[in-house]
């Protein structure tokens, strides 16, 4: 009995131990999964959900305003970095821009394509890490929304951004969005587990999960970290999440050669007045 004690203690305790930022990257974990890659998928097709994008509506209303604002009813090229299912790139589409999308998961990708032919729309789906795809073509536009960057490392972030930059055609434009400063303020630290938990999202069979939520205050990172343990194996996900300052934003993109042009309080084209989320539009420097 001691010694099973003091394995379910050493056990607990590396479950809880909290990791230096950014120290392991599990994110293909999300999309590849075949279980995780339908819930998420799910998530996504929730008119009213938010773990995975944001609500139709929202969305919709979104869509409208990039077409406007970039002009992309003129038949400019555009492509969307972490296009899911296509929430975005369906809509730009129809609004008459020739549109590439980018994303990691093989399911979102497959009910992209699929919605695409029954809406006929001619969208250039591309399944790959948008992390290690090489673009061959250059865009009027590049989107990443739902503050993609922040979960991304500084060197993953600065490797990402410079393709962006070497994929803009003359006179074209980057429109990502990111959590803020006053987002970190609200993050507390902290645990929880249960059975199944998160409704049984980690996997098809009986599991226990365990969250742990740390916070570092000197590198404006929270990380959301998930231990999945079933029968026979283990597994954990790593979420961090980056925050930024306005400040912070626009020197991150000046050292990968972008001049941040336009902010904005969300990417539907909202005036930015200090709160969650900032959407900045960014050009080659």
């Amino acid at each position: 009995m001691t010694t099973h004690t003091r394995g379910l203690f050493e056990a607990l305790e590396d479950i809880h131990r909290r990791p230096a930022p950014f120290s392991a990257y599990t994110a293909p974990l999300l999309w590849t999964d075949e279980h995780i890659a339908h819930q998420m998928l799910a998530f996504h097709l929730d008119p009213e959900s938010a773990p995975a994008s944001r609500p139709h509506a929202f969305i919709h209303r979104s869509a409208a305003w990039i077409t406007r604002h970039f002009d992309l009813g003129s038949g400019a090229r555009v492509a969307d970095f972490g296009c899911g299912p296509g929430l975005y790139t369906s809509r730009l589409a129809a609004a008459g821009a020739r549109v590439t999308g980018i994303d990691f998961s093989p399911v979102s990708i497959a009910h992209a394509r699929r919605q695409a032919d029954r809406q006929g729309l001619a969208i250039d789906y591309i399944q790959a890490n948008y992390l290690e795809w090489q673009p061959t073509g250059s865009f009027d536009l590049i989107t990443l929304i739902y503050c993609d960057l922040c979960p991304l490392a500084p060197e993953q972030r600065r490797n990402l951004l410079i393709t962006m930059r070497d994929a803009l055609a003359e006179g074209g434009s980057i429109l990502l969005d990111v959590f803020t400063m006053a987002a970190f303020a609200g993050r507390q630290e902290s645990a929880e587990h249960g059975r199944n938990l998160m409704n049984g999202f980690w996997a098809a069979g009986d599991y226990w999960g365990f969250r742990d939520t740390f916070k570092y205050q000197e590198q404006q990172v929270v990380l959301d970290r998930y231990t999945i343990v079933e029968p026979g194996r283990t597994r954990t996900v790593f979420n961090w999440l980056q925050y930024f300052t306005p400040e912070q934003l626009k020197e991150e993109f000046a050292s990968c050669g972008l001049m941040v042009t336009e902010r904005y309080a969300d990417v539907a084209g909202a005036p930015f007045a200090g709160g969650e989320v900032l959407a900045v539009v960014a050009r080659r420097a």
